[in-house]
């Protein structure tokens, strides 16, 4: 399980997008989003720099936590 740190995320619109850019990259990912704690929780066989990359480019500050 990876952690990321995702500034911006205020809707149930930003967990889907966010979601959806991990899943575009592993179909098979499971994406936990917290909107109070600004957390997202991946299990994927990514690597954590292609998960931030895919949440990046949906417009989103991201780092590992």
């Amino acid at each position: 399980m990876q952690v990321f740190n995702v500034q911006g995320m205020t809707c149930g619109h930003c967990v889907k997008a966010v979601t959806r850019a991990v899943q575009a990259q592993d179909a098979a990912a499971q994406v936990q989003v917290d909107l109070p704690s600004q957390q997202v929780r991946v299990q994927s066989q990514l690597a954590a720099e292609q998960i931030l990359a895919a949440i990046r480019e949906e417009g989103y500050q991201a780092e590992q936590a």
